[in-house]
């Protein structure tokens, strides 16, 4: 009969501690264990070299007293003190090297004291043997053992404590070169490291300041390059303004008609684009200026509503006042309901609550790459029709009035969301409704 057995645990991966990423941690450790490595090898060296002399000085004394004593011991004279023939404590590996014909020494203790024993041939298979305190240099090989062990303590954190303020005046000076990098992919092409050892071009660089100045020459070239991209769509939109104001007046001059409405319709949208290029524009330059004033969303809610033309639902849950700019603000709402109504699916829905306001759709929901990185100007995914430049404006106005754009989808791909959410110290209107539906 089998034995039935516990299923295992999955052994979950050890996840060190985040500190332990840092190249700081990293320098450290590489300076500990070369650090404790190199002590250790000079350590062993010291020892062995100092034992070796040490030993062996004990052991030339111990064979001029053997010799001593051999020369006594064969003259028939008396032995003297530490001197004997099979003396106790000697040891057995000594005695039978001794007895066999050959003379030697051995390290060992004798009544638990440090001893160098020297045993030469005596007669009748006996042995001849003196011994020598070897007290002292066992003494002087602990007291220098403890030295090695102290200095290389000492020495081991002198050296992490100056290599860990070497490689954080690096790291410091490559998280500088990342705060930088993140600011510039975050819009601010005006940010620049500016490390000094990049100011001198007669002064030698390091890896760091290479990578330093390599960014700052990249945001410089970007910067340009974005600066010229955004004169020539401002020159284009300004320079199609004024043919486009003389065709529609001339448009609108035209006999009716069906191929008069279509060339106002085409008209009209054109001038839109213009006008969208004119605010992406200024948008992109940054110089807008923003007109702060207390507004109550419901109403601006409705106005959007109103103006869209459609069936839109709105929901007020909780009304709020807010200091924001209150066209720019409605600005943003009239591109999200567009946006909603002309890529989405109906019922489409647009929520007051609080300072957060959200515009939903039951359409396909938005694409993977606006959801992710945002919204991309005239990008379109395949044989669908793009998103234009509605929802790229409505982000850059949101940025303006210091307000947070998200999208979102629904899941199973049952609707889109944008929720945008406003700053705001919760003021709320004295006749605020608790649910209204328009």
């Amino acid at each position: 009969m089998s034995e039935a057995r516990r299923p295992r645990r999955p052994r979950l991966p050890l996840r060190l501690p985040a500190w332990t990423a840092t190249l700081t941690w990293k320098a450290a450790v590489f300076i500990a264990v070369m650090c404790c490595a190199l002590a250790a090898l000079l350590g062993v060296l010291v020892h062995v070299a100092v034992t070796n002399q040490t030993v062996g000085q004990a052991r030339e004394r111990a064979l001029s007293r053997l010799d001593d004593a051999t020369k006594q011991y064969e003259a028939g004279g008396r032995l003297g003190p530490g001197a004997g023939i099979d003396p106790p404590g000697l040891p057995d590996r000594l005695r039978d090297l001794a007895v066999g014909g050959e003379r030697g020494t051995m390290v060992g203790d004798h009544d638990r004291t440090p001893t160098v024993w020297a045993a030469g041939p005596a007669d009748g298979g006996r042995a001849i043997a003196v011994e020598v305190d070897y007290a002292q240099g066992a003494r002087t090989i602990d007291g220098l053992d403890r030295a090695i062990l102290g200095s290389s303590v000492l020495a081991i954190g002198a050296t992490l404590l100056v290599g860990a303020f070497a490689v954080t005046r690096v790291t410091r000076r490559l998280h500088l070169t990342a705060r930088v990098a993140r600011r510039i992919s975050a819009g601010d092409l005006n940010a620049r490291v500016h490390d000094p050892r990049t100011r001198d071009p007669g002064r030698h660089q390091d890896e760091v300041a290479t990578v330093s100045g390599a960014l700052d020459t990249m945001a410089s070239s970007l910067q340009g390059k974005l600066l010229s991209e955004q004169r020539f769509t401002a020159d284009v939109a300004h320079e199609l303004r004024t043919p486009l104001t003389g065709l529609h007046a001339a448009a609108e001059l035209l006999p009716p008609g069906r191929p008069t409405e279509l060339v106002r319709d085409r008209v009209a949208a054109l001038r839109t684009l213009t006008e969208d290029l004119l605010e992406i524009s200024r948008l992109d330059a940054r110089n807008e200026r923003v007109d702060l004033d207390a507004v109550r969303l419901a109403p601006l809610a409705e106005r959007v509503v109103r103006a869209s033309g459609a069936e839109v639902e709105l929901t007020v849950v909780h009304d709020l006042v807010v200091e924001t700019d209150g066209r720019r603000l409605e600005r943003v709402l009239g591109n999200l309901v567009a946006n909603a109504l002309k890529h989405g699916a109906p019922p489409v829905r647009l929520t007051v609550d609080g300072p957060v306001i959200t515009v939903r759709d039951h359409g396909p929901g938005f694409p993977d790459y606006l959801v992710e990185h945002g919204p991309q100007r005239f990008r379109t995914e395949g044989t669908t029709k793009g998103h234009g430049l509605g929802l790229t404006i409505a982000l850059g106005q949101a940025r303006v009035v210091g307000a947070t754009l998200t999208f979102t989808n629904v899941a199973q791909g049952t609707g889109a969301v944008a929720t945008l959410t406003l700053p705001s110290d919760e003021r709320p209107s004295g006749d605020e409704p608790d649910e209204v539906r328009a």
